[in-house]
């Protein structure tokens, strides 16, 4: 008893006397039960702070309503605050869901798109492959096999080097290039496709089309050097004639290399300040460039026509020249299953002994001039 007391009246307050008693009261009447847990039971004084709580609490209720005032409007603050934020961020993420490409294949190619090869590593790997095309070639002179690939695609976007790459170690009697040039008067009167079949293989050859009979498709429909009649016709009969083509045995194989506008600008500054290079403009050109969405639509509305089963068109990501020529070169190699033909060691014969020969002087020859 006497022991409990003392820490009741540090805790409560003095003008509570009655309520102190009353606790006291009770309390001792509790440790009477138990006088052998009185010593451990010191959170007696916590117990009276608890009942005496309510009561210092509504003695300070006027204060705290003052000062809940701007708890709540801080709370209210904070709420619009991060309501604002909410908003701020569906828009501009709504803002760049506009700005986005809507294409799924450019978003699929803008997110993979890499860093430029070294220059040591895209030569090291040309050359594994140019090897690689001379046993494809041994294999298609070997099998008489038939393979035509077309090459179509915005102006600047690396057909012509990407040929060039594939035909450089390559045999000109087995793999040739068709570059044909615009119509003649009298093949104008011909069947669309009739100059074209005059380049088509021959068992054991490959023949590559830097650009095809898909011109009408592209620069004559933009240009309007063609009739709508004659476009639809094309339409029509271009799917058509390159079954027949699959079904007669040959390999037809379709690239579509794309290139951005962008790159394509930079290309063409590029070949407009570096004489070399002047050639490779032309007015077509500069007419492709000019009539960026033209062309746009004539694709796909070529794409939505001829993009058959039995020839499908293959699409190349141009901007970057040295993945282009490998991606395609490899892509190429992987269409034809072929086996390695490489000869067994050549041996080198001797040289014929000179006997009763002699060498006119070489005074008696014209050399060129030995400018270096």
């Amino acid at each position: 008893m006497s022991e409990v007391k003392p820490a009741q009246e540090e805790v409560v307050p003095e003008g509570d006397k009655a309520s102190t008693e009353s606790v006291t009261e009770v309390k001792a009447a509790a440790v009477s039960d138990t006088p052998a847990k009185a010593s451990t039971r010191k959170p007696a004084a916590k117990t009276v702070v608890k009942s005496e709580e309510p009561k210092a609490a509504a003695k300070q209720e006027p204060e705290k309503t003052k000062d809940q005032k701007p708890v709540k409007e801080k709370a209210a603050e904070s709420k619009a605050e991060a309501k604002a934020e909410a908003k701020a961020e569906a828009k501009a993420e709504a803002k760049a869901e506009a700005a986005a490409p809507k294409n799924k294949e450019t978003e699929s190619v803008l997110s993979t798109r890499k860093k430029p090869l070294k220059t040591k590593n895209y030569e090291k790997t040309l050359a594994r492959l140019q090897i690689e095309l001379v046993k494809l070639q041994e294999w298609i002179k070997f099998k008489k096999l038939k393979v035509v690939v077309l090459f179509e695609g915005r102006d600047a976007a690396g057909k012509g080097g990407t040929i060039k790459r594939i035909t450089e170690c390559l045999s000109p009697r087995v793999t040739r290039v068709a570059a044909l040039p615009a119509p003649t008067d009298r093949e104008t009167t011909q069947w669309y496709f009739q100059r074209y079949v005059t380049h088509l293989p021959a068992g054991g050859e490959m023949v590559l089309f830097d650009r095809s009979w898909y011109n009408r498709a592209g620069v004559e429909r933009v240009m309007s050097f063609c009739s709508d009649e004659e476009y639809r016709e094309f339409l029509r009969s271009c799917p058509e004639f390159e079954r027949m083509l699959v079904r007669s045995g040959i390999i037809l194989i379709k690239y579509w290399f794309s290139v951005s506008n962008e790159e394509q600008e930079r290309r063409f500054q590029k070949r407009i300040f570096h004489p070399e290079k002047h050639w490779k403009l032309s007015p077509m050109d500069l007419q492709s460039r000019a009539r960026w969405v033209e062309y746009s639509k004539a694709k796909d509305n070529m794409f939505a026509h001829t993009d058959i089963k039995q020839a499908p068109w293959y699409v190349v990501d141009g901007d970057d020249k040295k993945r282009a020529r490998l991606n395609v070169i490899t892509h190429l190699l992987s269409m034809i299953d072929y086996e390695d033909l490489t000869p067994e060691p050549i041996v080198l014969p001797p040289r014929q002994d000179e006997i009763g020969y002699v060498r006119p002087p070489m005074s008696d020859q014209t050399f060129i001039p030995e400018v270096y």
